[in-house]
């Protein structure tokens, strides 16, 4: 069953690109990670999911709902935005019963539970919280309720080494428990620890999704040689190799494909060293975001 479903959406403004023929599936009881970097459209995509601005062509439900024509599917999600913003006044655990009441069920001791676990001071006021700590508020409002799809944009932006180690950590307990995750980044990284499918966004458009697994397996390498004489690039020129970089007797690539192949170019060289080893994501990411469309 899909819980996200994305169709040939497309959100136009008048002076600035939003997200154009977008089309998205994520499946129940995945993590699924959507890598950009920043002003990519990866925001603009998950404000038009959630009903929060109106695509100009396209689909987008959740549960198989539109969230513009059935508000009510809003219910069974956590949606955590990059920026949070509250009134000042308002102390957080107000605040967060606040948010509980639109819920209709008891939430009093899951409020308790996930600010011991993120050290939020439930009787603080929100205008004296750092931004740090008003990320936290937005967690715990965010999952007070259970929710069956937790969306999450730039989740860790203000959040300590070990505030993020933990936030980590509560998101793959609710995903043990059930919980679909769409996980919206830029630090590749996070990705990589957490998900275990991904789309690059590139310009507003989506220019690559893979199982995580798929991307890291033997069909990228990266490769570093090291002759006893200067490589000539040019041999190196071929299908295959990509963002090379030749320093008079070195050369470092990443290489997609058979790997016999490469080894034949390779062979040809008088060789002081070679290391051969697995891309992590962001080396991959950078080969997909450097292309040209």
């Amino acid at each position: 069953m899909n819980v996200i479903e994305i169709k040939n959406l497309t959100k136009s403004y008048k002076n600035s690109r939003g997200v154009i023929d977008v089309n998205l599936n994520v499946e129940q009881g995945e993590v699924f990670g959507f890598i950009g970097p920043n002003g990519a459209g990866k925001s603009t995509t998950i404000r038009t999911l959630l009903g929060l601005i109106y695509p100009t062509n396209g689909s987008a439900t959740i549960f198989g709902k539109s969230c513009i024509e059935h508000p009510e599917v809003r219910k069974e999600l956590g949606y955590l935005p990059s920026e949070v913003f509250y009134y000042d006044n308002m102390r957080v655990i107000d605040l967060l019963k606040y948010s509980a009441s639109f819920y209709k069920k008891d939430c009093g001791k899951r409020i308790n539970e996930l600010a011991e676990v993120m050290d939020l001071d439930l009787k603080k006021k929100i205008d004296d919280l750092s931004f740090g700590n008003k990320k936290k508020v937005g967690i715990v409002q965010g999952l007070l309720h259970e929710p069956k799809l937790i969306i999450l944009d730039e989740p860790t932006s203000g959040l300590d080494p070990l505030m993020q180690q933990k936030f980590f950590e509560l998101i793959s307990q609710e995903n043990k428990k059930g919980a679909t995750v769409f996980f919206s980044s830029h630090i590749l990284s996070e990705v990589q620890k957490m998900c275990s499918r991904v789309a690059f966004i590139k310009e507003g458009k989506i220019i690559k999704q893979e199982k995580m697994s798929t991307l890291q397996e033997n069909s990228y390498k990266k490769i570093s040689i090291e002759a006893k004489s200067p490589i000539d690039k040019e041999n190196f020129l071929i299908n295959g190799v990509k963002n090379i970089i030749v320093k008079n007797n070195s050369a470092n690539f990443i290489y997609e494909g058979n790997i016999n192949a490469i080894m034949k170019k390779i062979t040809e060289l008088d060789l002081r060293n070679i290391l051969i080893e697995e891309p992590d994501l962001e080396e991959i990411f950078m080969h997909y975001y450097s292309k040209e469309d």
